[in-house]
């Protein structure tokens, strides 16, 4: 569902970053990931960026302890 790069971006959501803080770790500019976050959003469907690290918390959860 999201590419190999928004996944990327939706972990560091889970994580609370920024987006200045996601560029700078992906070495990306900010606007790009505006871009990101705004396919993110709407490919999950949700209304805001909290919404969106909220599920992306949650996802890293399950995932997490499917790893296990």
């Amino acid at each position: 569902m999201l590419s190999r790069r928004e996944m990327q971006v939706f972990r560091l959501l889970a994580e609370g970053k920024s987006n200045r803080r996601i560029a700078g770790v992906l070495r990306v500019s900010e606007r790009t990931v505006k871009a990101h976050v705004a396919q993110i959003l709407a490919k999950l469907d949700v209304e805001s960026r909290l919404q969106a690290g909220l599920v992306a918390f949650a996802w890293t959860i399950v995932d997490g302890e499917a790893s296990r």
